[in-house]
């Protein structure tokens, strides 16, 4: 049974039926050095497996091993490792990614790794297909695999995009917006922005460290790239085994 206390965070990521309605959409997670969103990859990693029998997860690692994850998932209660072995889950490790030398374009190196993406996808039922959701875990690491080339980024994450309209995939990436030192947004954050379906923000409370509330999260649903058309905000909190939502000023 769900936490009781996920229902704001299910529905205002369109989860509060046992669908993947998901599908054929993107998921922009963004969040900031002190105030994580992983949590938000976590829930919807352990959604899609319970949404339907036939779901499945194709995950690029950069961030952290398989272990690390199947670790976080099992306390919140998915077993990654018996997802891996029933060929649901596909993590693609690319932590020990051999980068080309610095100054030099790993073009390549991104198209081998979409390759292997669609190899996954074309290799499911044609009925599974719209069932995939692909998911990054740390956008920023792909500008160190590229070498600082954003434009080999953003080529390569038009790719992933382009899979949510050719087989209905689900597509979901998390980037950390402070960690650029240029103080206008970087052109991967506008252009993934622009195209994102959900925008999900985690900040900090506006009023400082709090000991029952680690941060706010804002939703928005946006329709082709324009302005918003609807806007969940809520604070959470989060514990061992689990995320607590809840509307501001309703913590008891």
């Amino acid at each position: 049974m769900e936490h009781k206390e996920l229902n704001l965070l299910n529905e205002s990521l369109d989860l509060h039926s046992n669908n993947n309605n998901l599908c054929g959409r993107f998921v922009l997670v963004e969040d900031t050095v002190d105030t994580s969103a992983a949590f938000v990859l976590h829930h919807i990693l352990k959604r899609t497996f319970s949404s339907h029998p036939s779901s499945s997860v194709i995950f690029l690692a950069l961030s952290n091993p398989f272990s690390h994850y199947d670790r976080i998932l099992r306390k919140i209660g998915c077993n990654l490792a018996a997802q891996r072995d029933n060929n649901r889950f596909f993590f693609i490790d690319l932590l020990m990614l051999q980068f080309p030398d610095e100054g030099k374009s790993n073009h390549n190196g991104f198209a081998a790794v979409f390759e292997k993406i669609e190899r996954v996808i074309k290799a499911l039922p044609q009925d599974n297909m719209k069932s995939v959701t692909i998911m990054i875990d740390d956008i920023s690491f792909l500008e160190v695999a590229a070498n600082g080339s954003s434009n080999d980024v953003l080529d390569f994450l038009h790719y992933c995009y382009t899979l949510t309209s050719e087989y209905g995939c689900a597509f979901v990436a998390l980037d950390h917006r402070d960690i650029y030192l240029n103080e206008e947004k970087p052109d991967i954050i506008i252009e993934m922005e622009h195209l994102a379906d959900i925008l999900v923000k985690a900040e900090p409370l506006a009023t400082g460290l709090a000991k029952d509330v680690h941060g706010q999260l804002m939703v928005l649903h946006k329709q082709h790239g324009i302005s918003p058309v609807k806007i969940h905000n809520f604070h959470f909190k989060i514990k061992e085994n689990s995320i607590e939502c809840f509307y501001p000023g309703t913590k008891i």
